[in-house]
């Protein structure tokens, strides 16, 4: 019997996609009889509480005073970091962990470089956690976060990427081995679906409305063109900014906040191009899904987004509006195209499933505990 004990600040309903990553994660280890979990993460409703996840998993879901599901505070992180380090002295006392599973360098790394002398500990880095990956981080990972990287990453029983593009970001920081693990899909469910047929082309996009997105030069790029409709689903501290520049370009959008899950599969189904401008990205798990559900895809050329375009979309670089007002009229006047991609999109996703995943991270926790 292998009993880890994981810390991530986020899990669902808070955070992104280390957020649902993490779930889909402990859903397939939910089925692993020989593994006991222990999960240090947030409370969504400003209480501490205990929940079975599972038989083999709980989850520990500290009070960390949380204002929005989500955009995080740095002094919401704190609060989480000095919280969960305290906890998982004590459970680290009550058990005997074979390892400790660290989503993000920082803060959950910092946790487990601490522990060090009781537990082994393994990092999972995500995307923000990795200095040069946030600009807005710009100065606190020249300070703060390198230094702390590089000793958190060299303490690590094992590192691990989300993608080839933030393993060569992360060796920047510290040229050290980084095993790279792509984010899975649930193809149970998010799968295609016969679509209604419109007159427009249906665009769609899911993220934090935050300026990392790039949904500016999105709606930029569609100033002028006729016979497309957006829809962003997502909440963050950009959305009135971005209604407020839709409406000086004459762009109509479809604003539909935070969506339970369920509920974003059935919009995906109903789309014809999923669109990503990011500035920035890990391993994108709206892309994931979007491909999963038959879209096709125009993302720009970041971080892990562009290793997942293989013939079933456009990359386009970043900021640039020309290129992406360009990639859209490419399928306005090639549906052929389009259904091609679409195909393509479908095929891609079969093998990433998160049996796959699990058995990947299963493999390093046999190896290393």
């Amino acid at each position: 019997m292998k009993k880890i004990l994981m810390l991530n600040y986020e899990f669902p309903p808070l955070g992104g996609g280390a957020a649902n990553a993490n779930y889909y994660l402990l859903k397939e280890f939910s089925k692993i009889k020989n593994l006991e979990i222990d999960l240090i993460t947030s409370s969504a409703n400003n209480k501490y509480e205990e929940e079975q996840f599972s038989k083999n998993i709980k989850l520990y879901k500290l009070d960390v005073q949380k204002k929005d599901l989500q955009y995080w505070k740095m002094k919401e992180i704190l609060i989480w970091t000095l919280k969960a380090y305290n906890l998982s002295k004590k459970l680290i006392k009550k058990n005997k962990y074979d390892l400790c599973h660290c989503w993000f360098g920082w803060p959950s790394g910092i946790i487990g470089y601490l522990n060090r002398k009781q537990v082994p500990y393994i990092v999972a880095l995500r995307g923000s956690d990795v200095p040069g990956y946030n600009v807005r981080l710009e100065k606190l990972d020249n300070l703060v976060f390198k230094p702390i990287s590089k000793k958190v990453w060299s303490n690590a029983k094992s590192v691990i990427a989300n993608s080839l593009g933030l393993k060569e970001l992360a060796q920047k920081t510290l040229n050290c081995d980084i095993k790279v693990i792509y984010n899975g899909i649930d193809t149970n469910e998010f799968k295609p679906a016969k679509k209604k047929k419109s007159s427009t082309i249906r665009l769609i996009s899911t993220g934090r409305l935050i300026k990392r997105k790039g949904y500016d030069y999105l709606i930029k790029a569609l100033s002028g063109l006729e016979g497309f409709s957006l829809t962003l689903i997502g909440d963050g501290d950009e959305k009135e900014n971005l209604k407020k520049l839709a409406k000086e370009e004459k762009v109509k959008i479809n604003f539909k906040g935070t969506l339970e899950h369920k509920k974003i599969v059935k919009e995906l189904r109903q789309a014809d191009i999923f669109v990503l401008p990011s500035l920035n990205e890990g391993m994108s798990n709206s892309i994931l899904e979007a491909m999963a559900t038959g879209l096709p895809i125009i993302t720009t050329d970041v971080g892990g987004s562009k290793e997942l375009i293989k013939e079933n979309g456009f990359i386009v670089q970043k900021a640039n509006i020309k290129e992406l007002k360009e990639a859209l009229l490419k399928y306005k006047n090639n549906s052929k195209l389009l259904l091609k991609h679409s195909k393509q999109s479908t095929n891609l996703t079969k093998q990433m499933n998160w049996k796959t995943i699990g058995k990947q991270y299963e493999g390093i926790y046999n190896e290393l505990a």
